[in-house]
């Protein structure tokens, strides 16, 4: 019985081992850096955060570099304070220049680093964003962001990779914010319904009224008819009889 006893237990001990391995590695393959939210309108303001989970069981995330991309550039981008961070802003030259409300940029934000406090970052089984403002958002299909993200122990995450529509997402993929045509005739069309359920409500309000009015008048008929009824009939009471 001792012998039929260790070979099972060797089996169980190799399939924990097996299930131990691929857990651990399918752990962080799910988690990666998203930008969030992940789709807006082409031509308008927003405010998107980069969600950084750490995947590390041992280290913190103690930099983040988000590079945004040469073809897509935008005029205008500014960061939230992240307590606990700091953040450097980097430009480059564009050409052509960017229009923004009348005016002419040369010059886009290419790169946000943030960097953690003495002793900060991101701990193991945390994650944090960091918010950003940005617009207009130009006029492409897509904005792919390439990011590296900097452990305590030196490690580096590199999220470049880019997805390709219809494939397999990647082993470490890029965050992408999708753009969509801008649709200026929205909000007439959205704000018809709404008038046309008031002029509804309007009317219905007459008509309920109309109908109260009726009612109010009919019952004041009603009572003096009653009243003059037995005005009449006293009267009669009281007369004489009139004689042959």
């Amino acid at each position: 019985m001792i012998r039929l006893r260790r070979p099972a237990t060797a089996a169980a001990l190799t399939l924990a081992a097996v299930a131990t391995a691929v857990l651990g590695l399918a752990g962080p393959a799910s988690a990666h850096v998203t930008v969030n939210p992940k789709e807006a309108a082409q031509g308008s303001y927003g405010r998107f955060a980069f969600r950084v989970p750490n995947e590390s069981d041992t280290a913190s995330t103690t930099k983040v570099e988000v590079n945004l991309p040469e073809n897509a550039p935008v005029g205008s981008v500014s960061t939230m304070p992240v307590p606990g961070w700091t953040v450097a802003v980097e430009k480059r030259k564009v050409d052509p220049p960017i229009e923004v409300h009348g005016s002419q940029l040369t010059e886009a934000v290419s790169k946000l680093t943030w960097t953690a406090a003495p002793n900060g970052g991101v701990k193991p089984g945390e994650f944090q964003e960091f918010p950003v403002s940005m617009g207009p958002l130009p006029q492409v299909d897509r904005m792919v962001f390439k990011v590296l993200q900097t452990y305590s122990d030196g490690n580096v995450s590199r999220w470049i990779e880019e997805p390709t529509p219809g494939a397999e997402e990647p082993e470490n993929p890029a965050p992408v914010l999708t753009l969509t045509a801008a649709t200026a005739s929205a909000s007439p069309v959205a704000s018809a319904p709404a008038a046309a359920a008031d002029d509804d409500d309007d009317d219905a309000d007459a008509d309920t009224g109309a109908a109260t009015a009726f009612g109010v008048a009919g019952l004041v008929a009603g009572l003096a008819g009653l009243i003059l009824g037995g005005l009449a009939f006293l009267r009669t009471r009281r007369e004489p009889a009139a004689k042959s």
